[in-house]
């Protein structure tokens, strides 16, 4: 016990209660931490000790199990070894009847074969002759255009030719109609005008002559008028007077003539001039006709030789097309040929010993509908869709044998449907199987057929058999194990 303290102040007092309440709680945290580090480590104890037993109890659980599926094991062996044994002398005998049939369908094969070539060799010969039918119509056709265009080409030719000579003829006829007129037309020009110059000479010598006489008397007149003169005045004014009428009579008449000359010139030279443009006017007409017809012979000509030139690109085009269609032709029938050839023996190869025997199937007709059938067949066919099908009558048994290899392939298809959904089945069961052998958290957590909690199994006891497998495989029948108590 300590000693009584000397009396304090009330100051020390609150701060020693305070260092003691400072303590108390650093000693309940201490006291806290403490008593968590002890409890994580009895937490990490405790598992550990649940994960040993865990793996300590999978681990006896696995050996009983591996012990139960090797008995099981070693009884389906001892089953199946039987089995295999029983199928193996199925089968040694199976081999041994095989062996004793196999010369007997090696004959039967080669009389098949042989009557297989021969059918491919008539085949043959039968498309051989369709080909040289359908050349010699190609060729035919070929002849009968190259025979058509000659001949057009030479109605074209010799159109032409006659259409060129009759063209030149009115080009030559025309300027020789043209030189004619020119030269009528000049020939009257010149005529006109000498005849014009010859009535204009006339007639002035004429009137110069007329003038002369009239001059010459009444020189006279004025002579004997001065001789006169003397005699008597007014006689000689009567006189003059009346010569002076007579002389403006013959000045108004001299002037008359003259106008008539210049009136005749002008007519004549305007009825010259006139002439010359319609000539001209002609001429023009003419020369534009000439042109207009050079035009067309120019445009026939082009035309012709566009013809020509597209007449030789389309005979060289088929020309090319048609060589084309022969290689191409021919290539398809080494293709034809080569697969037939393959696709033969493949057939052959891929036959069993029934179509080796019996290659043909017999028909399902009756004989009312066989004569029925041959009745169509030997009717003249009407439609080209028939006359078509007549070429291909050579076919009917591959038609057959295609048709019956058809019909197999459906059913091994359906077949094959069949053992499809059996195989799926068949992996369901097997991959339940073995997740039954298996130990892990979705095994435990699902139904399972070797797992039994309290004395229950989650499954029936015997599991269905589907048949289809091995003759001699027993049913196999899937057990819990028993007097297991352990609890998952």
């Amino acid at each position: 016990y300590p000693l009584p303290a000397a009396p304090v102040s009330v100051e020390d007092q609150v701060l020693l209660l305070q260092s003691l309440a400072l303590a108390e709680e650093e000693a309940a945290k201490r006291k806290g931490e403490l008593l968590t580090r002890f409890l994580k480590h009895k937490l990490a104890e405790e598992r550990q000790n649940s994960a040993l037993n865990l793996h300590k109890l999978h681990a006896q659980w696995r050996t009983v199990l591996r012990e139960a599926k090797a008995a099981e094991l070693r009884r389906d062996v001892l089953i199946l070894s039987q089995a295999f044994a029983w199928v193996m002398d199925c089968k040694d005998s199976v081999i041994e009847s095989l062996a004793a049939d196999l010369e007997e369908a090696e004959e039967q094969h080669g009389r098949a074969l042989r009557s297989h070539l021969l059918n491919v060799d008539r085949l043959l010969q039968l498309q051989r002759c369709r080909l040289e039918f359908l050349e010699d119509g190609y060729r035919a056709q070929l002849q009968a255009l190259q025979a058509a265009f000659e001949e057009e080409r030479r109605t074209i030719v010799e159109q032409h030719k006659q259409e060129s000579c009759y063209l030149q003829d009115v080009v030559l006829g025309t300027e020789q109609n043209q030189a004619k007129n020119d030269l009528d037309i000049l020939l009257k020009f010149q005529s006109s005008r000498d005849d014009i110059k010859n009535e204009s000479l006339q007639e002035k010598q004429y009137s110069r002559l007329q003038l002369r006489a009239k001059l010459d008397k009444l020189w006279k007149q004025v002579r004997c008028a001065l001789q006169g003169y003397a005699e008597a005045t007014e006689r000689q004014r009567v006189v003059f007077e009346a010569l002076k009428q007579k002389d403006e009579n013959s000045s108004r008449e001299v002037e008359t003539q003259t106008k008539k000359l210049q009136k005749l010139q002008v007519c004549e030279v305007s009825r010259l001039v006139a002439s010359l443009q319609e000539s001209k006017e002609q001429n023009r007409c003419m020369r534009e006709e000439k042109e207009k017809v050079l035009g067309q012979l120019r445009e026939l000509r082009t035309e012709m030789n566009q013809m020509g030139a597209d007449a030789h690109d389309s005979l060289l085009r088929l020309t090319l097309q048609s060589g084309a269609a022969l290689k191409a032709l021919a290539q398809v029938m080494e293709k034809v040929r080569g697969r037939i050839l393959r696709l033969a023996e493949i057939c052959h190869w891929m036959e069993t010993e029934e179509e080796k025997v019996l290659p043909f199937y017999p028909s399902s007709l009756n004989e009312e509908e066989e004569e029925d059938a041959q009745q169509v067949l030997q009717e003249t066919p009407e439609e080209p869709l028939a006359w078509a099908v007549q070429d291909y009558v050579g076919l009917e048994r591959f038609w057959q044998r295609f048709n019956k290899a058809k019909l197999e392939e459906q059913a091994l298809e359906q077949q094959r449907a069949a053992l499809s959904r059996r195989n799926r089945r068949l992996r369901d069961l097997l991959r339940q199987y073995l997740a039954g052998i298996s130990i892990t958290q979705e095994v435990l957590s699902e139904p399972n057929p070797l797992l039994a909690v309290q004395q229950k199994s989650c499954i029936p006891r015997v599991l269905p058999y589907i048949g289809g497998g091995c003759a001699a495989h027993p049913k196999t029948r899937l057990q819990p194990i028993r007097g297991s108590t352990s609890t998952a």
